[in-house]
């Protein structure tokens, strides 16, 4: 299977002699990324994280199979353990940020990337998964390959071509059963709607997949017009200018103002557009999600909602 190594590899995702952090859970995605990892970072600059949540009676063995593995591939294993707090919400948002965030800190500690094992079947799970949740052209842009310290050098690859590598390589993986229970709507996407999908064409997956390949490289054009249309600094916009705008880029230069000041996705930003060219000067709108457009001097500009003053009395 050195096909899949050259294939990742291709994606300069994983470097010779670069640390990298893997996430390791046990199954057969995570366990083909460290052994790609430890053959083309070299093992001796992987670290390899398997959080132990403590829900499932498997997780002690899981951990004890990391172990293992690790020991043969000559990568060295951090375990995390943790424990669901009472007020914790939903139960795969808190586990994917106690596993991001155990693995972002100890990926800057050795000074190199964190690495995940998404594939190309993960990333059309995404999309639909999205597509069905949030409307908007975020939602089919799918997984970046690269986010800042997260890497996912896998995202190229199907996960039978995971299970068939860590075949040819004699290396176990574990199951996780809760990947296939429907209380969970990403495990519905994957059990349902993809089969669903491939039963109306084949190569359904690949071109969900590469739909969302070709969008996020669109979005970059959109980016940099948007980036062209705002004001010195990227703080602002001229009403007349956003006026003379085409209305989709319009919304687009509103959205992205909301979002740089509050740090979060504002989908309904961009719905307030006639609103906000419908302001007087010295007005101001809230936009929702905690951001506000205000025009003063001709020059919309956004700013963060000011908290509501405390009640009389």
């Amino acid at each position: 299977m050195d096909d899949l190594v050259d294939r990742v590899r291709a994606s300069g995702l994983l470097v010779e002699g670069q640390p990298v952090v893997v996430l390791l859970s046990g199954g057969r995605d995570s366990v083909c990324l460290v052994d790609c990892a430890a053959r083309l970072s070299g093992a001796g600059v992987v670290v390899a994280l398997h959080v132990n949540y403590g829900l499932r009676p498997e997780a002690a063995g899981d951990e004890e199979h990391c172990r293992a593995l690790c020991e043969r591939l000559g990568v060295a294993l951090e375990v995390e353990r943790a424990a669901r707090p009472a007020e914790a919400g939903n139960l795969q948002a808190w586990a994917r940020d106690v596993r991001l965030g155990a693995g972002t800190q100890l990926a800057t500690t050795h000074g190199g990337a964190l690495a995940t094992g998404h594939t190309a079947s993960d990333q059309a799970e995404t999309v639909l998964y999205r597509l069905a949740a949030s409307p908007g052209r975020r939602a089919l842009l799918g997984m970046a390959p690269r986010n800042g310290l997260l890497v996912r050098p896998l995202l190229g690859v199907t996960r039978e071509e995971t299970a068939a590598h860590c075949t040819a390589r004699r290396l176990p993986w574990r199951e996780d059963t809760s990947n296939e229970d429907p209380t969970f709507a990403r495990a519905r996407v994957r059990g349902r709607l993809l089969p669903a999908l491939r039963a109306v064409h084949p190569a359904a997956e690949a071109s969900v997949v590469r739909t969302a390949a070709l969008l996020r490289e669109e979005a970059e054009v959109l980016d940099r017009l948007v980036a062209d249309a705002l004001d010195p600094g990227g703080r602002s916009i001229a009403r007349d200018r956003l006026v003379g705008l085409p209305e989709a880029l319009a919304r687009l230069v509103l959205r992205r103002l909301a979002e740089d000041v509050t740090g979060v996705l504002c989908a309904r930003a961009a719905g307030r557009l006639d609103e906000v060219l419908a302001l007087r000067d010295g007005g101001a709108l809230d936009l929702g999600d905690g951001a506000r457009a205000t025009l003063r001097g001709g020059v919309v500009t956004v700013e963060p909602t000011p908290p509501r003053p405390p009640p009389a009395g």
